[in-house]
């Protein structure tokens, strides 16, 4: 008998202040097979921006937790969400990523399905019975649940999932002050970044709410922030961690570097400043000073189970990541920006964006590299079982740099994957 599966996933005993994590979590190919059904088809997913798809008969093909799925506006404007497969012989129907079509049609025996997936024709349509498009069987099926909830769209393949907005939980507060930059709508920018990281997914969720990491792993980067924000003394000021319930997180924190909306630096100069200065205004005039203040001057790194990672920092960054096996995931993430910024803006933005966000920017490569020497590391968890998350464990009001965000993702992950009660500390040796 294998006695490490009889290990459980996690420990934790408030009193003592012990919250651990079982390392086999992140290498056991038995976990990762688990978590394909109890974690990512019983949660909501995000497949989309409402603004990617502006016009009727835009579409975007994506692969979300496995499956080929077809993000479609229909000829009224409609979005859906369709299974990318033929309902004939299960050929993709799509194979192009995006693009704008009238109708699709699958290249394996030429079915024509519209924009809103439904049965158009088929060559040797008088072999088939009377009535035969119009049975809902014989159109593309729809994803069983398609949510949105300000200009995000999710996906679930759970029928009986409760409703997004009941799911999202305290994260609408989150997705509302990022929503708020603007009363002019947000918009993807035009592109994206892919790419992969032999690690275990899970370790790029912790690393996404971890502040612990930021000044040791990204050292480079601040060092640069040294020479153009005064000492780093703008903008910071610290800040705490929150946990939004069923397995979301937040980490909200002042920071030095500069902010489009609406955090002047002196790099930026006069121009820049006078910039900043009138989207501040803006701001101010329609939320008051007190939002305002939030909305421009604080960061947000947004956790939403499982995988979405909204980051509101330097710029505004919309990250998904699914697992490919226990050691290896596939990263995709967008920029997101105020419709009605200007080109100046819009220049810094994107800056920030590719500077520290990007693949090859200052940040993401060093995260990366940090992943996959624990997953390394991880070689040894026979012997090495446990990783620590409790600092912070106990405080009234959690640091933004202390582990809260992460034991809100573990407690949900535990919960879907082993419903049984968590056994007592003293029947487990630490």
């Amino acid at each position: 008998m294998n006695t490490e599966s009889l290990q459980p996933a996690l420990l934790v005993d408030p009193a003592q202040r012990i919250f651990k994590v079982a390392r086999r979590n992140f290498v056991a190919p038995e976990i990762y097979e688990a978590e394909k059904q109890l974690i990512f088809d019983r949660s909501w997913l995000y497949l989309g921006h409402s603004s990617e798809l502006p016009k009727p008969g835009d579409y975007i093909s994506r692969s979300v937790a496995g499956r080929s799925i077809l993000f479609t506006r229909d000829s009224k404007g409609q979005l859906r969400a369709l299974l990318n497969t033929c309902p004939h012989r299960g050929a993709q129907v799509c194979r192009e990523r995006k693009g704008n079509a009238k109708s699709f049609q699958c290249f394996y025996h030429g079915w024509v399905f519209g924009s809103d997936g439904k049965l158009r024709s088929q060559p040797g349509e008088e072999s088939y019975p009377e009535g035969f498009k119009g049975r809902d069987t014989s159109n593309m099926q729809a994803v069983p649940r398609y949510e949105s909830y300000r200009d995000f769209n999710f996906v679930s393949f759970d029928r009986d999932i409760i409703p997004l907005v009941e799911y999202l939980g305290g994260a609408r507060e989150y997705l509302d002050v990022i929503c708020d930059q603007t009363d002019a709508g947000m918009s993807i920018v035009a592109g994206s970044q892919e790419y992969s990281i032999r690690a275990n997914w899970k370790l790029l969720t912790e690393n996404s709410i971890d502040g612990y990491h930021a000044m040791t792993t990204h050292a480079s980067y601040f060092d640069i922030l040294m020479n153009t924000t005064d000492n780093m003394s703008a903008g910071t000021g610290g800040g705490f961690g929150y946990d939004l319930g069923n397995g979301h997180a937040v980490l909200e924190y002042g920071a030095p570097w500069g902010r489009p909306v609406a955090q002047w630096i002196p790099g930026w100069g006069d121009a820049g400043k006078s910039e900043i200065s009138r989207i501040y205004g803006n701001l101010v005039q329609q939320y008051g000073k007190e939002r305002a203040d939030r909305i421009a001057l604080k960061n947000r790194n947004l956790f939403i189970f499982p995988n979405l990672v909204i980051n509101d920092i330097m710029a505004l960054t919309v990250r998904t990541y699914f697992p490919m096996a226990p050691d290896y995931m596939v990263i995709n993430a967008w920029a997101l920006a105020p419709n009605d910024e200007t080109a100046w803006a819009r220049k810094y933005r994107l800056n920030n964006f590719l500077e520290f966000l990007g693949p090859g920017g200052f940040a993401t490569p060093d995260d990366a590299e940090a992943l996959e020497h624990c997953q390394r590391g991880f070689k040894n968890s026979k012997e090495a079982q446990w990783n620590d998350i409790s600092k912070g464990m106990g405080k009234d009001k959690p640091s933004h740099n202390d582990e809260l965000q992460m034991r809100a993702f573990w407690t949900q992950w535990n919960k879907q994957m082993f419903p049984a009660p968590l056994p007592r500390i003293k029947d487990v040796a630490a």
